[in-house]
Parts: structure tokens; sequence; C-alpha cells
């Protein structure tokens, strides 16, 4: 049995099914979860109903807008889903779960996510999650930025076409109409944007573990980390 204060970090590219894994994998462990693109989603809907400026990365430098006075504005929390037992994520007291997986957010959140005061907030938030015991939190720059210590980094990796194929299937199963090279341009545009911003770009850090989920199902996936957290010589955080 993993000790209290075990953390987990899992990085990697869009669609490549990082919280699912990283979901069943608290679960497992008695971890707690925590979804961190789920928080840059919640502010990038935050700022596209309030009518507030994304810029795109090319005009990011030149903005004067004052994002840090928006972000005083914004209070995010988890709770968890009495039937799931999943965290959920709010914004100011709503729960926003189900209304930040739109595609209207998949193709904004990448410019959000490049500013540097949303991710210092966020990124603020995150590590005090730590607090609360043992986790498992998945996103771009867990293992880099947010939990450089952390006791296991997993950076997953899948090829664009099949990433985009899985994102495909996953938003028309929701009723989503959408095309497929919509889907596939947004998946290879959010890996541009997200290796190449200046501020905690997605890159595996140098003691994380690749795991290729390309030809891999879900069962083999969970087992690939399983197996990696076995292979640890913990060393008690107290």
């Amino acid at each position: 049995m993993p000790h209290k204060k075990l953390i987990i970090a899992i990085d990697g590219y869009s669609s490549c099914g990082k919280s699912t894994v990283a979901k069943a994998l608290a679960r497992k462990l008695r971890l707690n979860y925590i979804d961190s693109g789920a928080m840059y989603r919640v502010v990038t809907w935050y700022f596209l109903r309030n009518n507030i400026p994304v810029p795109l990365p090319e005009n990011l430098d030149l903005t004067e807008f004052d994002f840090e006075k928006v972000m005083n504005d914004v209070d995010i929390t988890f709770k968890i889903n009495p039937e799931t037992h999943f965290s959920e994520i709010y914004l100011n007291g709503k729960n926003l779960e189900n209304e930040i997986r739109s595609m209207e957010i998949s193709e904004n959140v990448s410019h959000v996510s490049a500013i540097k005061s949303v991710r210092e907030k966020l990124v603020a938030l995150q590590q005090k999650m730590q607090h609360h015991g043992g986790l498992v939190m998945d996103g771009r720059d867990i293992g880099t930025t947010v939990f450089p210590n952390a006791d296991l980094k997993i950076f997953m990796v899948a090829d664009p076409e099949i990433r985009a194929h899985r994102r495909y299937s996953e938003l028309t199963a929701k009723g989503v109409k959408v095309t497929f090279e919509e889907v596939k341009r947004n998946v290879e545009g959010r890996d541009e944007e997200d290796t190449h911003r200046k501020i905690s770009p997605l890159r595996k850090a140098d003691d994380a573990i690749i795991l290729d989920n390309s030809h891999l199902n879900f069962e083999e996936q969970l087992d690939f980390v399983i197996s990696e957290i076995e292979k640890l010589k913990f060393v008690s955080r107290e």
C-alpha cells in the first residue's frame, strides 16, 4: 500500500488519456486526484463568458490588459461527487465539470495557459493541494514546475493521428458536432503552442518515465504505471 504522502505527476500531450489513467490510479491507490488541465479550462471558460481578451501567442507580450486583477476574482475549488467518488471542479461556487469540455474551450485553453498571471495563480493553488495528503495530478508541467520532486513522474505520448481519433470519438459520443479535421487541427495546434510557450512549456522532466500508449489499452496503461510504483523505494516526507 503506497504511503499517504505519495505524489504522482502525469504529464503529456493533449488527448493522451492522462486524466483517465490518473483518475483510475488515484482510485486504486486511494489518493486524491487533481485534474490541473480542468483548472486552465475553467479559467478559459471564465474569460470567454466575461469577454476578457484572450491574446494569441504572437501578441502576448504586447497586451497591457491586467490579467492579475482578473485572476483575483477567480476562486477554483474541487468537491467530491458522492455518486462517482471523483472530484469535480467549481468556479466561484458553480460546478463546471461538464461545461469545460467543448471545442470552444479546447481552441482557447492553450492561449489562456500561456498568460503569466494565470499560470502563477494556478501553480500556487496546485502546490497547496499536496498539504491534503498524497495525490495524483495530471497536466502539462506537473513534473517540471508544480511538483519537481514528485515520487513518480510519467510522461504520456501517443501518435497525433491516434490522439485526434480518440478526441473525435469522445466528442461525437457526447453529441458534439465536429469534423475529424477540426479535431486534428486542434490537437496539432495545441501541441505546438504547449511546447513553445515561454512559461512552463510542455516538456519531459529528466527523470520522467515515458508511457507511449499509441497501441495500449486502458488496462495495459494502468498496469504500466502500477509496475513503476512498485519499483519505488519510497522515503517518507515526514
